[in-house]
């Protein structure tokens, strides 16, 4: 059993199917942890007047994103729910060494087509690339 366990999470169906094996891991004396990162690199690119319009957009989407995580964790596993700002992979990794988490989850991928591009790469391919804890990375089908 793992203790802290860490599903960021980006709202798309890739979190639900890493949710499903976190459930998995968790114990009666858990912790999942539901992080939504706000990409700022989104946010900067807008121009300035549309600026504060994505930065709501963008945090009402990681609110509802996080939300949904915790909607579908058993009452009898603890939860905790973090939303932050930053590049992805850099405030994952940050959040998992500052809680001392045990496991990360995620899947292959999130968001498709232009929100993909927007990431700059592969989030999850970095986050298994300089993490020092566990990654369990859940296979999406396309």
């Amino acid at each position: 059993m793992y203790r802290e366990i860490l599903v960021p999470t980006d709202g798309s169906p890739a979190t639900v199917n890493a949710l499903k094996h976190a459930k998995e891991l968790a114990g009666p004396e858990s912790t999942i942890h539901a992080l939504s990162v706000i990409d700022q690199r989104i946010y900067l690119a807008a121009g300035g007047d549309q600026q504060d319009a994505v930065i709501q957009f963008l945090r009402e989407d990681a609110i509802d994103a996080v939300d949904d995580v915790v909607d579908e964790i058993p009452r009898t596993v603890q939860t905790t729910e973090a939303i932050r700002e930053g590049v992805p992979h850099r405030v994952i990794l940050e959040y998992a060494d500052e809680h001392d988490i045990d496991v990360i989850v995620m899947g292959t991928h999130g968001r498709t087509g232009r929100d993909k591009l927007a990431a700059l790469g592969s989030v999850t391919e970095r986050v298994v690339e300089n993490t020092h804890c566990p990654v369990l990375v859940v296979h999406i089908d396309r």
